[in-house]
C-alpha cells in the first residue's frame, strides 16, 4: 500500500521519506516539507511513522501506573499559555504540606503505582530545601518508588533559592530520591517564541543546560515540545533538531512527548493579546506532529509518547498508528491541562488502556518509569483487574476541588 501511495505524492516528500525508511537522519529543512504537506502526503507520512515504530519496539504499546502531585499552583510566573498558576494573594492559591503530599504517595503505592511525578507552580520565597524534603520524606516511607519530578524550570528556581550552581543542586535532588526529570518547560526551544508566549520563563539556552546537567549526572530525563499557538514549522523542525543533537551527545532522554496547546483558558487566549494566535492544533497538524517526531527522532529515541489528557482517546488510539508507541502514565490527579480546559478527564485506569490498545491491534504493556517492561498483557487472561481498575476516580478529588479547601489556602499557610 505504502508503495502505491509514494508513486502518487510529491516526489520531494517521497525522497525524503524513503530516505527516513534507509535509516538516514532527515535535515531541518526536509522535517519543513513534510510539516507543510496535506492531502495523500499525511497518509504516507503517518504510514512511514508506522513502519518505523514498528521496527524499533514492535508492537507492544507501554504505560506506567503512576500518580501526579502537584502540590502548589502558586508561581512567580506569569506564562501565557499556563491556566493552573495563581498569584500568592489569590484565594485559589493553594500549597500541599509534605504530609499531604506522603499521604497522596502512599496512596497511589498501595493502588500500584510504580511512580510519583511531581510538578507545581514556584512559590515566592521558596525554601531552597523544599524540593530536597519532599524527596527524602517520600522514599522514608516508600524507597523503591520512582520520583519523577522537578522539570528544569523548577530545578533552575530550585538552584536559585538555595544558593547553589544547577549541577550541585541536581547532584542534591539525585541524593534525595529524584529518578527522572520530566523535560516539560521546554515550550518551543526558540527564544523568540518564548519570549512572546512566557517572557521571564526560563530560557532555551538555560533548558538545554539543565537537560545536559542532568544526564551528565547520570539522571534520565523526557523531551517535549508544546505546538499549535504561533510556532512555524521551521520552529518545530528546530526544536526536533535540538533534542535530537542532545540525545546523540548524552543519550539521556528516554521518550519525546508532544504537547498540544490547551487554549480555552489559556490567558494569552482569552485576551487576545498576541497576534496570530491559534486554537491549538487541528487534526491534520497533530497527526504530522507526532508521525514526524519519530521520523525525525527515531534513530535516537525510540519511545514517542502521546498525552491522552491533551489529545483524548479517539485521536489517542489513531496516533498509535502514526509512530506512537507509548501511552504515559494513569496520573490520577491531572491538574495543569484540567486547569486549561482539556476534556478527558484526570485519570486513566489500566484496563481502559488496555481496551484502547486491544482495539488498535497493538499489545499492552506496563513499564517502568526508564521503560523496563514490568508485565505485557497480550492474551485476554492476563487481563485481569490491577489494583487501580477497581478505584473509584471520586476519592481522589479533583483541581476545581482542590482549590476551594481552606486549611490549603497558600495566602492563610504562608501568614
Amino acid at each position: 500500500m505504502l508503495e502505491g501511495i509514494m508513486k502518487n505524492i510529491d516526489s520531494v516528500v517521497a525522497h525524503i521519506l524513503n530516505e527516513a525508511l534507509d535509516s538516514k537522519d532527515i535535515s531541518i529543512k526536509q522535517a519543513v516539507e513534510l510539516f507543510d504537506t496535506s492531502g495523500l502526503e499525511i497518509s504516507a507520512i503517518t504510514m512511514v511513522a508506522d513502519m518505523l515504530r514498528k521496527r524499533s519496539v514492535g508492537d507492544i504499546v507501554t504505560y506506567v501506573v503512576n500518580r501526579n502531585i502537584n502540590f502548589t499552583n502558586v508561581c512567580i510566573k506569569k506564562c501565557g499559555f499556563c491556566a493552573f498558576s495563581r498569584d500568592f494573594r489569590n484565594e485559589e492559591g493553594y500549597f500541599l504540606p509534605v504530609e499531604e503530599i506522603i499521604r497522596r504517595t502512599t496512596e497511589a503505592w498501595k493502588l500500584g503505582a510504580t511512580e510519583v511525578c511531581i510538578q507545581a507552580g514556584l512559590p515566592p520565597k521558596m525554601d531552597g530545601n523544599l524540593y530536597i524534603d519532599i524527596c527524602e520524606e517520600i522514599k522514608k516511607a516508600h524507597p523503591e518508588i520512582h520520583i519523577h519530578a522537578f522539570s528544569p524550570e523548577e530545578v533552575q528556581y530550585g538552584a536559585y533559592c538555595s544558593g547553589k550552581p544547577v549541577e550541585e543542586y541536581l547532584k542534591m535532588l539525585k541524593d534525595a530520591g529524584v529518578g527522572s526529570l520530566p523535560g516539560t518547560a521546554a515550550e518551543i526551544l526558540n527564544q523568540e517564541i518564548r519570549d512572546i508566549i512566557s517572557p521571564g520563563r526560563i530560557s532555551a539556552k538555560e533548558w538545554i543546560n539543565v537537560i545536559k546537567c542532568a544526564h551528565k549526572l547520570g539522571i534520565p530525563t523526557t523531551s517535549t515540545i508544546m505546538y499549535g499557538h504561533i510556532e512555524s514549522s521551521m520552529h518545530k523542525a528546530e526544536h526536533l533538531a535540538i533534542i535530537r543533537s542532545i540525545q546523540k551527545e548524552t543519550k539521556g532522554f528516554t521518550e519525546f512527548v508532544p504537547l498540544s496547546f490547551i487554549y480555552k483558558e489559556a490567558p494569552m487566549f482569552y485576551r487576545n493579546s498576541i497576534r496570530g494566535m491559534r486554537q491549538g492544533p487541528d487534526g491534520n497538524e497533530i497527526l504530522k506532529m507526532h508521525a514526524i517526531s519519530r521520523i525525525m527522532l527515531n534513530n535516537y529515541i525510540k519511545n514517542i509518547q502521546v498525552s491522552w489528557v491533551k489529545e483524548g482517546l479517539k485521536m489517542s488510539q489513531i496516533l498509535l498508528s502514526a509512530g506512537v508507541n507509548d501511552f504515559g502514565g494513569t496520573l490520577i490527579n491531572e491538574s495543569i491541562s484540567t486547569s486549561a480546559g482539556a476534556e478527558y478527564g484526570q485519570m486513566m485506569k489500566p484496563k481502559e488502556i488496555h481496551h484502547v490498545v486491544k482495539s488498535a491491534g497493538k499489545i499492552p504493556a506496563q513499564r517502568s518509569s526508564t521503560y523496563r517492561i514490568l508485565k505485557e498483557f497480550s492474551e485476554a487472561e492476563d487481563d485481569h483487574a490491577l489494583p487501580l481498575d477497581t478505584a473509584d476516580p471520586a476519592t481522589f478529588g479533583s483541581y476545581q476541588e482542590l482549590v476551594k479547601i481552606g486549611k490549603y489556602r497558600y495566602a492563610e499557610m504562608k501568614r
